[in-house]
């Protein structure tokens, strides 16, 4: 696991002034699965900004960060994904090299294939990380999605943060 000691030093710097903040989350955001994972319907959510060719990118000149969110369509093929994370305080050759570490659709499709997941939804999520003034993505572009995937029928998503 890395120490601070491992980071460079502006990104040391940067964590010493990151304006963490406390977020009341009424209700909790975790709950036990109603049901076997085999007989679940799953959703992708990242915070890696994704976003397909046609799509418009995560606006990286917003200083306090891009609260909106893309659309990945399942049948999406991972490697025509842009990778537009603003953040340099992690190394983005891996997602580079395989966007599956970022949303791991493809494995999930295997999942989905061998039985082991109940079914794959039609429509994946991608946010900007790095968000350093949240409450827009808290107050309004977050319960979007959540409305969404409940109209979609989604049982459990798997996140990947970045």
């Amino acid at each position: 696991m890395a120490t601070y000691s491992d980071l460079s030093t502006v990104v040391r710097l940067f964590m010493m002034g990151y304006p963490f903040g406390r977020y009341a989350l009424n209700p909790t955001p975790c709950a036990k699965l109603a049901k076997p994972l085999r007989e679940t319907r799953l959703a992708l959510i990242t915070s890696a900004g994704l976003h397909l060719p046609e799509q418009m990118p995560f606006d990286k000149s917003l200083k306090m960060g891009d609260p909106s969110f893309r659309e990945i369509p399942r049948e999406t093929d991972i490697a025509q994904l842009i990778e537009g994370h603003r953040s340099n305080s992690f190394d983005h050759g891996g997602i580079e090299a395989d966007r599956n570490l970022a949303l791991p659709l493809e494995r999930f499709r295997e999942l989905a294939a061998q039985g082991a997941i109940g079914s794959l939804n039609q429509r994946h999520f991608s946010f900007m990380g790095s968000i350093i003034g949240p409450r827009a993505l808290i107050n309004e572009t977050a319960p979007e999605v959540a409305r969404l995937l409940k109209a979609d029928g989604v049982e459990a998503v798997f996140l990947t943060p970045v």
